[in-house]
Parts: C-alpha cells; sequence; structure tokens
C-alpha cells in the first residue's frame, strides 16, 4: 500500500520542525536521530524512510529553503536583486523556525556562505567598481553586514516591524550610521 504525498510530506516536515527547534537549542552533534524521531512522535526506522542521517536533513533543510528564496526572487519583477530583496524573501512566517536554526548560535558557517554564493550569483547590483582590487571586499562588507543584521533582527524576535528593519538596513548603507548619533 503506497502512503498519500500529503501524509509522507507531512512526516517529513514535522522531522524538519522538530530538527530545526533542536538545532536553534544545541549544536548538530548534540542532537540524535533518536530524539528528533521521539519529539515527532514516530520510530527511527520511520525517519531513516525520509533522511540518511541529521546531516543530510540538515542539507534537506538549507536546500529547501534557498529554492525557496531563489523561487521567490524568480517571480519578482525587479531590474536587480538586492541583498534586502534576497533577505525579504527570507522574511516570511513559514521560514522563521528554519532561520533561527540556520542562523542562530548553532546555525553552520557553511550555511552562511551557502547564502552569500546564492546572493551574489543573483544578478547582484551594487553600484561597486567593476574589476577592482576592492570589489571582493565591498561586496563582502554588504553581504555579511546585511546577513549579520538580519541574524540580529532575528534573534531580537523582529523587534523592529520588516519595514523598520530593511528601511534601517538601506538608510545605513546610504547614509551611514552618523545620523543616528545626531539625534
Amino acid at each position: 500500500m503506497k502512503k498519500q504525498p500529503q501524509i509522507t510530506e507531512k512526516t517529513r516536515q514535522k522531522f524538519v520542525e522538530v530538527f530545526c527547534e533542536l538545532y536553534s537549542q544545541k549544536p548538530i552533534e548534540k542532537i540524535s536521530v533518536q530524539e528528533i524521531a521521539s519529539k515527532s512522535g514516530y520510530n527511527r526506522s520511520t525517519f531513516y524512510q525520509y533522511f540518511t542521517d541529521i546531516y543530510e536533513l540538515l542539507d534537506a533543510v538549507e536546500n529547501d529553503l534557498l529554492n525557496d528564496m531563489k523561487k521567490e526572487l524568480a517571480n519578482k519583477e525587479l531590474s536587480m536583486n538586492t541583498v534586502q530583496d534576497t533577505l525579504y524573501c527570507l522574511d516570511k512566517r513559514e521560514h522563521l523556525l528554519v532561520l533561527n536554526a540556520l542562523l542562530g548560535d548553532y546555525g553552520s558557517a557553511r550555511f552562511l556562505k551557502r547564502l552569500k554564493k546564492e546572493i551574489t550569483l543573483g544578478q547582484l547590483e551594487l553600484n561597486v567598481p567593476q574589476n577592482h582590487s576592492l570589489t571582493p571586499y565591498l561586496i563582502e562588507f554588504y553581504l555579511t553586514t546585511s546577513l549579520s543584521l538580519f541574524r540580529l533582527w532575528l534573534q531580537r524576535q523582529k523587534d523592529l516591524s520588516s519595514e523598520e528593519f530593511f528601511k534601517l538596513v538601506e538608510n545605513l548603507y546610504s547614509r551611514g550610521i552618523s545620523p543616528y548619533f545626531e539625534e
């Protein structure tokens, strides 16, 4: 008897959710398949029907998020993709649990690298000098700063509205931090 696709997806999603909850609280090395299965309400053998191990589950979580981001950016009729556009695509309730895990205290530097690579590969328009020795540094500064601010915003449980946050990031890039000290 073949399982119905919606039941299969619901089971897989439950494993993802429990994994993300655990990963936002402790390092991946401290998470066991048994713990994920138990907290999901399934046994270990059910987990292994979906994933070979925790690292494959982590890859699936990262890939799902990056693919959603790419689809969202492709659907936007933008002449250019900015870092803010990318972060805006990630600013969705359904991504919150995953982002808190991947960008949290125990998240992997590898995911940040993948995210930066995805952002730069998508026709990123930064108005930085092309073919200049400083260009890689300017791009790295822009990406790393944007991602760090986004991560802080998530850690602070989005204490600013999305509009306020994205406006702040935009203003920091266009005007710097000086105007905030003058208030």
